[in-house]
């Protein structure tokens, strides 16, 4: 009797454990849609409207090209300064000054996905937004379910992705083809394999949660979420953008 009592009591504590990890792992990517619902929207709002679009475009006298404006070139490293900025003291925000951080980052990707976006066919941007969809959704089931430990992958993957943020930038003034193309085929293999990699790593952050139910433990739970959301959201949106610059066709 007592020791059916004693599996009861192991099989309850396992079963609040799933439910915990399950929840957190669900909000992870409750909060991911809603970044990508805000991008999409920024996005659209600003391609969709000439008279904000010109804020961030001028025109060169001389040559009669048009080009970034200094707004332009802001709102195009915004999101990177943002990122920093919020790398340095994610930790010790508050809840409430984490989403909205992680909400105004939203915006400000979607404001530079727009110059992105304005190179390119919709039917070609439709296409590859599919395209990351599909591999991103295969490489989280993969990195769910695997048992093999990838973290020992995370600091050839980060380090891949400093090298193609670096050369990126770069490329932003030297404007090669060639190169964007290449930095299109590196990403799309770097950040399909960082999917994985992140998914596994959001699990099992997950099943490591305190399961006392502490309002401490909440707390950290939610800031937790907000974190690995915005973690898989640009692992989602530089899939996105590699694909583009492979397959993307352009106006």
């Amino acid at each position: 009797m007592e020791q059916q009592n004693y599996q009861y009591q192991q099989n309850s504590v396992f079963v609040q454990e799933n439910r915990a990890s399950k929840r957190f792992f669900g909000s992870v990517f409750l909060w991911m849609f809603v970044a990508l619902s805000i991008s999409t929207m920024s996005s659209y709002f600003i391609v969709s409207t000439p008279g904000v679009l010109e804020y961030f475009f001028s025109v060169n006298e001389s040559t009669g090209k048009s080009g970034l404006s200094g707004l332009g070139f802001i709102a195009l490293f915004a999101p990177i300064a943002l990122i920093l900025l919020m790398g340095a003291r994610m930790h010790r925000m508050s809840y409430p000054s984490l989403v909205g951080v992680f909400l105004l980052y939203s915006v400000l990707t979607g404001v530079m996905l727009s110059f992105i976006l304005l190179g390119y066919t919709l039917t070609s941007v439709a296409i590859c937004f599919a395209a990351a969809a599909v591999i991103f959704a295969v490489m989280a089931i993969m990195g769910y379910t695997t048992n093999v430990d990838l973290s020992k992958f995370g600091p050839i993957l980060l380090a891949g992705v400093i090298g193609l943020v670096i050369i990126s930038i770069i490329n932003v003034f030297l404007g090669s083809s060639t190169l964007d193309y290449v930095l299109g085929l590196v990403g799309v293999g770097v950040f399909t394999a960082l999917t994985a990699y992140k998914v596994q790593e959001i699990k099992r952050i997950g099943e490591g949660l305190d399961e006392n139910g502490t309002e401490v433990a909440i707390a950290d739970s939610k800031k937790l979420a907000i974190i690995g959301a915005l973690s898989l959201y640009i692992t989602f949106i530089n899939l996105f953008i590699s694909l583009l610059r492979i397959f993307g066709n352009r106006r």
